[in-house]
């Protein structure tokens, strides 16, 4: 019996490598090389057929084909999938564990087996603990299927008739094409590729959740999120009840788009009034917070953002940041203590972004710095004033988008004042009779408006 030959692959990005490498050559990653052996051909590639060569055309010829939506009940989630479930779609849900991703896709194929056919394969769970968290829940799912499988090579024989499939999850099922364990870099990509072809070939919308590794991205390799059609992150913090559904991708519609949720005893709910979810009830008491409208997709939320500055007890200060990249406020600190003569060099700073919310966007520079100088004056900010811009390196507070958006969302929320960058007054100059309007030059000038101590 010849011995059967093996490779080395990337868990990380699928790179192969004939022997062990230490560290990754493609992604850089280290220990992540995980041996596989390679599928050998049994028999030599005789008698294949020619296929069909498809001939190019202009675009002026090409039939635009129009997709059917499908409501999944939620609305949020309908709005981050761009206006409702396409038919033979593959959605892609990652998230950290304990998240809700099994909760909010059993809430869905609940609602959808009403009327369709539904099948909720799960490969970590037994039927009787879906069933159980459907009747914690409250469901009524009677006509949605259950099955307990984990190789995938039987579950199309399941699937007659089936319009929806859910598949809990990607890293828990294997086939019996490849001899690894089921997670895999091997088993998730073909396993991946298998639920795509039934997808498109029979148009069944599958549902598939994805771990996420320490660093919260999705495991398995890089292949996985290039064959779905939709991927789908689920963020917030265990102990908070707010969730964040966000669309990284999606071939069907905007991938700005995000949706609120509420944990609660009844399952997770969709918030369609989000305002004021995100500002603390004592805000403008205490020094350290400012509040900013940030603009996810198409819509715009006032958060809050709270600082901490203390005397440090070591040579090194520490920076910790929730909610904002940990450069992005390395980087702001150090304008503020070069332009605006704040010596942050000796304090700890501690900064967090209320409801788990991560603001990825830089117009919530100014609103960060707002916050720092205010935890480094003592001084509590106005709890009817907002603030945004981006700042550069030179302390200057540059234009951002949608400054008509937030201007407006400040007004709806009973706002007395925003600071606005400079370069954006015209766009939102019809306000000025709702609300007053502080144009931002530099940092400098929104510490002299802001706190005493800055003049």
């Amino acid at each position: 019996m010849p011995k059967q030959s093996t490779q080395f692959v990337c868990s990380e990005c699928g790179a192969a490598s004939p022997r062990w490498l230490g560290r990754c050559p493609s992604c850089g990653k280290f220990n992540t090389m995980a041996e596989e052996p390679i599928k050998s051909a049994e028999s030599p590639k005789t008698g294949l057929k020619k296929s069909a060569v498809s001939r190019a055309k202009p675009i002026s010829e090409v039939t635009f084909e129009r997709f059917s939506r499908t409501s999944s009940g939620v609305s949020e989630f309908d709005n981050v999938l761009g206006g409702g479930i396409v038919t033979g779609s593959l959605v892609l849900l990652g998230g950290d564990p304990g998240i809700g991703k099994s909760t909010l896709l059993t809430q869905i194929a609940a609602h959808l087996s009403e009327n369709r056919k539904v099948l909720y394969v799960s490969a970590e769970e037994s039927c009787s603990q879906v069933k159980l968290r459907a009747e914690r829940l409250g469901l009524k799912c009677g006509n949605m299927l259950l099955l307990n499988e984990t190789c995938i090579d039987g579950l199309e024989s399941e699937l007659d008739g089936v319009e929806f499939c859910v598949i809990d999850s990607i890293q828990a099922v294997y086939t019996d094409d490849l001899s690894s364990s089921a997670g895999s870099v091997g088993q998730v990509r073909e396993c991946a590729a298998k639920l795509m072809r039934i997808a498109k070939s029979r148009g069944i919308t599958f549902f598939i959740i994805g771990h996420v590794t320490k660093e919260g991205a999705l495991a398995g390799p890089k292949v996985l999120e290039h064959i779905m059609d939709t991927v789908l992150y689920f963020e917030g913090e265990n102990q908070e009840n707010f969730r964040i559904l966000r669309a990284v991708k999606n071939r069907f519609g905007n991938v700005a788009e995000v949706g609120v949720f509420e944990m609660t005893e009844h399952g997770i709910v969709a918030v369609t009034d989000y305002s004021g979810i995100f500002l603390s009830e004592s805000r403008g008491e205490e020094a350290g917070s400012a509040v900013t409208p940030a603009l996810t997709g198409a819509r715009c939320m006032n958060v809050e953002i709270q600082t901490l500055v203390s005397k440090t007890s070591f040579g090194l200060p520490r920076r910790m940041p929730l909610g904002i990249d940990y450069n992005r406020l390395a980087l702001l600190i150090a304008v503020l203590e070069k332009r605006c003569g704040l010596s942050l060099g000796s304090y700890d700073v501690y900064l967090t972004v209320m409801g788990g919310i991560k603001l990825n966007e830089p117009a919530c520079d100014l609103a960060v710095c707002a916050a720092l100088a205010s935890a480094y004056f003592g001084q509590p900010i106005d709890k009817f004033a907002a603030v945004f811009g981006e700042v550069g390196l030179t302390g200057e507070v540059r234009a951002v988008s949608g400054c008509e958006k937030r201007v407006a969302e400040c007004v709806k929320m009973g706002f007395k004042k925003v600071l606005v960058p400079a370069k954006n007054m015209k766009s939102v100059a019809k306000y000025a009779d709702k609300i007053s309007i502080v144009p931002v030059l530099y940092v400098n000038t929104m510490i002299k408006n802001l706190f005493k101590s800055g003049d």
